[in-house]
């Protein structure tokens, strides 16, 4: 039967989409090295860690034809091959070029990923410069097979002997000899011995065992590197054997490659063995279906709590096994979707190193918690807002060499970037050790601008904050990097979309620190359930502060603002959700209800009042943009046991939306400033 163009090109799209998924984890690992290599670690190991990886990507390059790619890692690959033999010495501009060279691979890799013509002449600055280090350590440089600046009749010819035996188990992986031999008369005169002594009588014949040997005689001009690299994904199915056979006049130098490509196998194989990929559209199914289960299994809790113990002990017995199987599975297929932030952290020094030589200044970054895992969809958010951090501590906070050298600094800044968990939530910090941030200056501007009254005293962290206003900037001169007041509050927005929160300490002088704290996932939220009237809220556990039923001496009635709660010497504004929500039958005295003190990003502690606590309670967050519309005050919905949907507050934006509707308020009847959210809740 034949085989159509599609089943014939889909094998061949997958692999390649495997290989650039390999692609992006190899040049995550080449950064990471090089930056052990930049901090003082250049032991062999470091080496050959990041030789492996431009041997890896280089390998995977000659099968599907990326013939720049080949030419730049082979000459990336020469010189890391010097490094490892000691004929070069790792100094400071070794190192520069290295990264330079790493990232310039990651860019082609990328543009071949995409199809993508580079400009001409792209990075040959670069490989220009790694050609003169070997040359200038008296390494001779061989091209690589394929690439489109070879010419084979410049070098010196060399006979090989190849004895090839495919196993039956190559076969079965999809590996065809006939591609082998294509890629093999690519590199020179190919004669074919084909030895068919193996082949069994007709009836006997296994159509899909392997009974054919070959041998070739091949006269080319490349290394035996570049021979053995074609059966570089075959090599642990198949009995090769490659031998010099003859060699012409003129010298020839082992290639690199011999070494690398078995320790490359070997590594490849363990990964295997260890990790399969999974498309992520067939995580986020599965997620959303233990999403479901826990839901019907809330829901039999619930009924199971009505029925009396003493007549169904085992049934309600099964039902609290099923929940807390139920619980164990979500928390296995949340980490499945779990992944280290490394794969953000890793793509920072290349903006510090480029952003650092556009602004003239010394600065290393300096990375920790790498592994630390948080869910897919935060991190795929959280590249933006770090790279501005990591832009604004460059322009703003780090001193230029002979500034900080005049203050007693070393000419070099560091900026520090660190993940870790921290009670149920991820913490991610950019700090320096720069100028810090200047108040007086800050207050100035803030002030001209009208953004603060001109009589206001406002405390370190107040001043602090303004600089997370929108179209404020402490800059001189707009440039391209800065001075347009375009980045810190969108970093603020980002973050608090992901539910999460942002604060910074600095100290003039001594640098700042930028602290970020993120949930750890967006599918699953721990919460106070609470009754309004007749509705339900879920309030997130991680934004509770503490639960209480006030005194009457402690409510004072504000002008202009509602009430406040008196509580240990602070007064605290109280938001009263039935007014937010135009909820009636609710009680709106607090001393009879109950006051649930919640973290505010923009207020600080703010007081919520609520008709009664529910219990505390684990829910799987449901999208109303996805299936509703955006509510202002709600970031999402859940089912509840009883079958009915919960709405779960923003508790950041229920002080703003209170106060706007404070003044001039009209009856909870009659007012309609958050039509949405009343008919979401009726809707419930």
């Amino acid at each position: 039967m034949p085989v159509s163009s599609e089943q014939e090109s889909y094998p061949v799209a997958q692999f390649r989409k495997t290989y650039f998924e390999e692609c992006a984890e190899l040049l995550d690992a080449l950064q990471s090295n090089l930056e052990l290599l930049s901090s003082g670690q250049e032991d062999d190991e470091t080496l050959h860690a990041i030789f492996r990886s431009v041997h890896s990507i280089k390998g995977g390059a000659g099968a599907f034809g990326c013939t720049d790619l080949v030419a730049f890692s082979h000459t990336f690959e020469s010189l890391l091959d010097a490094l490892r033999d000691h004929k070069i010495a790792a100094s400071q501009e070794i190192k520069q070029l290295l990264l330079r060279a790493s990232d310039a691979l990651a860019d082609i890799v990328n543009a071949a990923r995409l199809e993508q013509q580079l400009p001409p002449n792209f990075a040959a600055d670069t490989s220009a410069a790694m050609l003169d280090a070997l040359q200038g350590a008296g390494q001779a440089f061989e091209v690589p097979a394929g690439s489109a600046a070879v010419d084979t009749k410049s070098l010196s010819e060399q006979r090989y002997r190849i004895r090839f035996r495919p196993h039956t188990e190559m076969l079965k992986k999809a590996n065809e000899p006939l591609l082998l031999i294509r890629q093999l008369r690519k590199l020179g005169v190919l004669s074919t011995e084909v030895d068919s002594s193996s082949l069994p009588a007709l009836a006997a014949l296994d159509p899909e065992a392997a009974y054919l040997n070959w041998t070739f005689t091949l006269d080319t001009a490349v290394p035996r590197g570049a021979v053995q690299d074609v059966f570089e994904f075959v090599e642990d199915d198949c009995d090769l054997d490659i031998e010099l056979v003859e060699v012409a006049a003129g010298p020839v130098e082992a290639a690199p490659s011999d070494a690398g490509g078995a320790v490359a196998t070997a590594v490849a194989a363990v990964s295997v063995a260890q990790s399969i990929r999974v498309d992520v559209d067939k995580v986020d199914r599965l997620v959303n279906l233990v999403g479901e289960l826990v839901i019907s299994q809330a829901m039999l809790t619930e009924q199971g709590l009505s029925l009396p113990a003493d007549k169904y002990p085992q049934l309600i017995q099964g039902i609290e096994a099923l929940a807390q199987s139920a619980r164990e599975l979500q928390e296995s297929v949340m980490a499945i979707r779990a992944q280290p932030v490394k794969s953000v952290f890793a793509r920072m020094p290349r903006i510090v190193r480029e952003l650092a030589a556009t602004l003239g200044k010394e600065v290393r970054i300096v990375t920790s918690g790498e592994m630390t895992e948080i869910d897919k969809t935060v991190i795929e958010q959280l590249n933006d807002p770090l790279t501005h951090m990591i832009r604004n501590a460059l322009d703003h906070g780090i001193e230029p060499p002979a500034e900080r050298a005049a203050a007693g600094k070393p000419r070099q800044g560091t900026i520090h970037l660190s993940a870790a968990q921290r009670s149920g939530r991820i913490v991610i910090e950019v700090s320096d050790d720069g100028r810090g941030i200047n108040r007086e200056k800050i207050l100035a501007k803030a002030r001209a601008r009208g953004l603060v009254p001109a009589g206001a005293n406002l405390s370190d962290d107040e001043v602090d904050d303004l600089i997370f206003l929108p179209a404020f900037s402490t800059a001189d001169v707009i440039s391209n990097i800065s001075g347009r007041g375009v980045g810190m509050d969108v970093v603020k927005r980002n973050v608090q979309a992901l539910g999460g929160r942002i604060s910074v300490r600095s100290r003039f002088g001594q640098g700042s620190s930028f602290s970020l704290s993120l949930p750890l996932t967006l599918a699953v939220v721990d919460g106070m359930v609470v009754s309004v009237g007749g509705e339900t809220f879920i309030i997130p556990l991680v934004a509770i502060v503490e639960n209480l039923r006030p005194q009457v001496s402690e409510i004072h009635p504000v002008v202009g603002r509602g009430h406040v709660l008196a509580l240990r010497g602070e007064y605290l504004p109280l938001v009263y959700l039935h007014r937010v929500f135009s909820i009636s039958d609710a009680i709106g005295d607090p001393c009879r209800g109950i006051v649930i003190i919640v973290q505010s990003e923009n207020a600080g502690r703010v007081g919520i009042v609520v008709d009664e606590l529910l219990g505390q309670q684990q829910v799987v967050v449901k999208s109303l943009e996805a299936n509703y519309e955006p509510v202002d005050g709600i970031s999402g919905a859940t089912i509840l046991g009883n079958g009915r949907v919960a709405l779960i507050l923003d508790v950041a934006r229920l002080h703003e939306i209170d106060i706007r509707g404070t003044a001039g308020r009209l009856p909870a009847s009659e007012d309609s400033r958050n039509e949405p959210a009343k008919d979401m809740i009726h809707a419930a």
